[in-house]
């Protein structure tokens, strides 16, 4: 019978290493931010490892697998070291199998686990809104599918095809500066031109007048108050269009839905939350002082005309 080869009372590092599935570049890591107390070097000059200390190394790979950074390990040891081992290493030379820490350590470990899950559970709500919008964009399409879901739900009518870059970069500014309600009742604007190719040819043409407005033309050059002229009379057809069409109503249901979903203290709360980061709601007019829409003096004179107009057609005095 062959004697039974006795184990060694220590190894080196790479024996450490390899044993445990680590590299010794990892220990020497663990040493530096004080996972894993130093050994003094021996007469060779190198540092041997004893049980102690493998039980500890186990440990640190099996929690750092499961997502625990090496930082809350390290608090979570610091109740105890494991697998009864002193924290000095002076009983790493033996001893029998314990867990993975003393009492004070499990409980700064149970304490770490619980953040842990937490995290983990935000996390994974995280990558199932994350799924959500790469599924709505491979459905919807890339565009359109970054939209909200209210947003892209209003326009889920529109004829295919019909629905213009122009119109999404559009409700994309709208949807951050206003929301997604603000954005979902833009966008029955855009649901009627693309039901309507005679409304939306217009549209196109008092767009291509406005932009001829360049530089170049004088702000009290006729041409401004004649497309300021053209222009109001396109939007009050286009609302005749959008009143007829039955949108005011569904309008109306998306507010009521919006103010039961959203209850005025939740409401609140998150009012205050978008004033923190900088995405509070903002009148149309800041949204044109801020955003770069690169408008020459004639066509801000113009869009001032065009208002003007809408609401002189709009106050009871007017004939």
């Amino acid at each position: 019978m062959h004697p039974f080869p006795a184990p060694p009372r220590k190894v080196q590092i790479g024996d450490a290493a390899a044993f445990v599935g680590i590299t010794p570049r990892s220990i020497r890591h663990y040493h530096q931010i004080g996972l894993l107390p130093e050994r003094e070097r021996g007469a060779d000059g190198r540092r041997r490892y004893g049980y102690g200390e493998i039980i500890r190394l186990l440990w640190i790979r099996r929690m750092a697998d499961a997502g625990i950074a090496l930082d809350d390990i390290r608090d979570a040891f610091d109740g105890g070291a494991p697998g009864g081992a002193a924290s000095d290493g002076a009983a790493s030379d033996g001893g029998a199998p314990g867990g993975p820490a003393s009492d004070g350590a499990a409980e700064g470990i149970a304490d770490v686990l619980a953040r842990l899950e937490d995290a983990l559970a935000a996390q994974e709500a995280e990558l199932q809104r994350q799924r959500a919008r790469v599924h709505r964009m491979r459905t919807l399409g890339d565009r359109l599918g970054l939209l909200d879901g209210l947003v892209s739900g209003r326009l889920e009518g529109a004829p295919a095809g019909s629905l213009r870059q122009d119109d999404l970069d559009a409700l994309l500014v709208t949807e951050r500066v206003f929301g997604p309600l603000g954005a979902a009742v833009q966008a029955g604007r855009f649901l009627a031109l693309a039901a309507d190719p005679a409304l939306r040819a217009e549209s196109d043409r008092v767009d291509a007048a406005e932009e001829a407005l360049d530089d170049a033309v004088a702000v009290d050059d006729p041409r401004v108050a004649q497309v300021a002229a053209e222009r109001h009379a396109f939007e009050t057809e286009l609302m005749r269009v959008i009143e007829e069409s039955g949108q005011p109503e569904e309008d109306d249901a998306l507010f009521a839905a919006w103010d039961a979903a959203h209850p005025p203290e939740e409401e609140a709360t998150a009012s205050r939350a978008r004033s923190t980061d900088g995405s509070r709601s903002r009148s149309a007019a800041d949204v044109i002082r801020s955003m770069p829409y690169d408008l020459s003096p004639a066509r801000v004179r113009c869009m001032e005309l065009a208002v003007r107009l809408g609401a002189e057609a709009a106050s009871p005095s007017a004939p």
